[in-house]
């Protein structure tokens, strides 16, 4: 493939490149803490503190305490989440003005479909003399 990057932009796609790279990491921590949040089993605690709460105020207040830190965790996980994968696709509509893709961790142009070349934008032969 005898494609190669612009030099102008070389600042720009490097400087990107580390963004999306710690971008992708920060997704991945905050997809792991969303789906630890659901998997977490304190609503079970919530339910059987209601049925004690027929008899006591203060189980109701337990079992809306538990509830309400289920659902914190479950939705500022979410939040963080979608924030992460909203500035991924960014950066993704950003290489492809750019002719570029990734494919996992790994950069490559867009036309090439069989990704057989990858890209690494920190290494010079990349780049077009300017």
């Amino acid at each position: 493939m005898s494609q190669l990057l612009s030099a102008e932009d070389k600042f720009d796609i490097q400087q990107n490149f580390r963004r999306y790279m710690r971008l992708k990491d920060s997704h991945e921590a905050a997809s792991d803490a969303y789906k630890n949040a659901k998997a977490n089993r304190i609503w079970i605690a919530g339910i059987v503190l209601l049925v004690f709460a027929l008899a006591s105020d203060f189980f109701l207040g337990a079992a809306a305490g538990l509830f309400g830190v289920y659902f914190y965790n479950v939705i500022s996980s979410w939040l963080d989440s979608n924030s992460s994968d909203e500035s991924l696709e960014e950066l993704d509509r950003w290489f492809a003005t750019k002719a570029l893709k990734f494919e996992g961790r790994i950069l490559y142009f867009k036309q090439d479909d069989l990704l057989e070349n990858p890209l690494d934008p920190f290494n010079e032969s990349c780049y077009n003399a300017a």
